[in-house]
């Protein structure tokens, strides 16, 4: 274990008799630590000065390099201090906790190279899925689903080097694990579905972190959140959050309405009978306002025609797409077409229809000599209402002069 020492420490220790054995050893650990820290303190600066000049780079591979080793190398300097300190310890001392000095040296290595890789994978996820760093950024969901891939690879070999350092035999390691799948297979097979079907949504890619999706087989409707290897999470539009087993969209069709191109305006308009001299215009003067309208893709497919006679209405088609896809954009622009449609038709005299009914009446009855009649009626009958109203006045004054003369006596 002392060649592993710095040769002329060890060559202080041994040879210098003015102290004591211990007191030597004591002053060799404190050294070791100390020139530790120097070092580490030396190496974090100089690693966070490169970084600093290469963040002045257009290299962006680099500064997420450097990044990412920088603590792991710091601490890979404590490591190598703190060993070489403990192996003096082991050599001047009889404690037994010190013996397990090259297995921690071996798992501490082990443990800083899985920390470099992982932040190395975290550091490519954030410049391969950002837009700002880089020109053609992929799609975060893909990176995201590489990036898991990645970190299981290091992390499954990671436990195997250890487990070899351990003295298990991997070969035997893997055979059982086989053994144990099988079992698990039919244990969890539900988690190993959503599972696949995790691996399927990344690699099928039918939406992606920020969608809107929706399913006509299910009561999913939402943006989506994050997509895992178990659950996918969509927030719906009521801002709860919906968690989703993988393997449900497998089974089910889903909408991404996300990936539109245009929406659509449809809409039927009726105007009234009495103005049926007026459809053709109307219908060419819509048509051409749609057509030139800015927000209107007129390269889409565009319908303004007479559809059918209904009930109380002649009916017109509009069917157009509109350029935006924003919902409330889309909104505003479906409003400035309804009202220039209106202005259309209130431009030719002519209105937009309600449901009415008209009442046909036979020959020989006629409303207005009846009205006529029952006035009539109602004049004829108006003396003979107030006589009556008299009569019962002047009965009501005599019985009221009667009950006062009987109150006098």
């Amino acid at each position: 274990m002392n060649e592993q020492l710095p040769a002329k420490l060890t060559e202080w220790i041994s040879n210098w008799g003015v102290l004591s054995e211990g007191l030597r050893a004591s002053i060799g650990i404190f050294t070791l630590v100390l020139m530790t820290a120097i070092v580490a303190f030396i190496a974090s600066r100089v690693i966070y000065r490169l970084e600093k000049k290469c963040q002045a780079t257009s290299n962006l591979w680099d500064n997420a390099f450097l990044h990412a080793v920088r603590k792991p190398a710091i601490v890979f300097v404590w490591l190598q201090g703190v060993f070489w300190a403990a192996e003096i310890a082991y050599r001047y001392s009889e404690a037994e906790v010190f013996s397990y000095n090259d297995k921690v040296l071996e798992f501490g290595f082990i443990w800083l190279m899985v920390w470099t890789l992982l932040g190395v994978i975290k550091e490519a996820e954030k410049i391969l899925a950002s837009p700002v760093k880089m020109k053609k950024p992929m799609d975060y969901t893909t990176v995201n689903a590489i990036s898991k891939l990645v970190r299981a690879v290091v992390l499954i070999t990671a436990v195997l080097i250890a487990m070899q350092s351990l003295g298990y035999s991997i070969s035997g390691v893997l055979a059982l694990g086989g053994m144990g799948g099988i079992a698990v297979g039919f244990a969890a097979k539900d988690l190993l579905a959503n599972f696949f079907g995790g691996f399927v949504i990344h690699m099928d890619r039918p939406f992606k972190v920020g969608d809107w999706v929706r399913s006509p087989d299910r009561n999913i409707e939402g943006t989506v959140e994050h997509i895992g290897w178990r659950i996918t999470t969509v927030r719906t539009f009521d801002k709860r959050p919906l968690y989703i087993p993988n393997a449900t969209f497998t089974t089910i069709a889903v909408e991404n309405p996300s990936r539109m191109t245009n929406r659509r305006i449809s809409e039927t308009i009726g105007i009234r009978y009495a103005d049926v001299s007026q459809m053709a215009t109307i219908v060419d003067d819509i048509r051409e306002m749609l057509v030139s309208h800015d927000d209107i893709d007129a390269d889409q497919t565009l319908i303004v025609n007479f559809l059918s006679f209904n009930a109380s209405s002649l009916d017109i088609m509009v069917y157009t797409f509109t350029k935006t896809t924003n919902w409330v954009e889309f909104h505003k622009v479906k409003q400035d077409v309804l009202l220039k449609i209106s202005d259309i038709i209130e431009g030719f005299d002519a209105e937009v229809a309600f449901p009415t009914r008209t009442l046909h009446l036979p020959d020989g009855i006629r409303v207005a000599a009846k009205d006529a009649d029952q006035s009539g009626k109602n004049a004829e009958d108006e003396p003979a209402a107030r006589e009556e109203t008299a009569s019962v006045t002047d009965s009501s004054a005599s019985v009221h002069s009667e009950h006062g003369a009987g109150e006098a006596d």
